[in-house]
């Protein structure tokens, strides 16, 4: 199984091993191995807090922070880059050629350039085409939590989930994956400009070759957003 998953991982990866927004070196790491890095990491968090002159090591609410940070890394923030792939169920599409759209996917990542949160929503859409093959819906959030569990630039981010939504749906004749966020390293830093948002889009197939295919694709997830608003 561990082949098979490491096989999968190496169709899915778009960013070269080591890379903040790729995965680390002896992907996936068993327990101990990440109990070893939580240990480093902790290590050299308080040498970076030393160098910073804070005296951690005598502050009551500061004695456990170099273990909470990398474990907050290694465990939940980057667990995408330590953890194998989510497992993709797939499922004949009995006949079924239009699209399957999943709106509103919660995404929470981290920028590569600060470490300042990405938080945002990500909407994913593919059309099985004949003799196509669906995924279990679950699986499209499975994978964004994967992609999005790490260092990451939203451009890239968009582009690393369109491809492995392509990969998994086999014979699919076009996939759309859309990403809208807000990012700290603008609204807490810099500018510091609160309220503005990124948008990317990533198009193949046909959701990019024909337009009235986009536009079903767009007006569907205005309609969705509508309904959800109405609740």
């Amino acid at each position: 199984m561990e082949n098979k998953r490491r096989k999968i991982h190496e169709e899915l990866e778009v960013v070269q091993t080591g890379f903040a927004n790729g995965v680390a070196e002896g992907f996936p790491l068993n327990n101990d191995e990440k109990q070893e890095m939580i240990k480093y990491a902790e290590i050299a968090y308080g040498q970076f807090l030393d160098a910073l002159k804070c005296d951690w090591r005598n502050d009551p609410n500061s004695m456990e922070t170099p273990r909470r940070i990398a474990k907050k890394y290694v465990n939940e923030q980057w667990a995408g880059r330590y953890n194998a792939p989510p497992a993709i169920t797939s499922f004949p599409s009995d006949g079924y050629q239009g699209m399957v759209l999943e709106c509103n996917i919660p995404l929470t990542s981290m920028c590569s350039h600060h470490h300042e949160s990405i938080l945002g929503r990500v909407h994913i859409a593919y059309i099985p085409g004949e003799g196509g093959q669906v995924i279990g819906l679950s699986k499209l959030n499975r994978l964004v939590e994967h992609f999005g569990r790490r260092g990451a630039i939203q451009e890239q981010l968009t582009t690393a989930i369109h491809q492995a939504v392509g990969k998994v749906c086999e014979g699919n004749i076009g996939v759309a994956v859309s990403i809208i966020a807000s990012h700290s390293c603008v609204s807490c830093r810099g500018t510091g400009h609160r309220g503005a948002s990124m948008v990317t889009n990533e198009l193949s197939g046909v959701f990019r070759e024909k337009s009235e295919v986009r536009k079903e694709y767009f007006d569907s997830i205005t309609m969705a957003n509508n309904l959800k608003d109405s609740h």
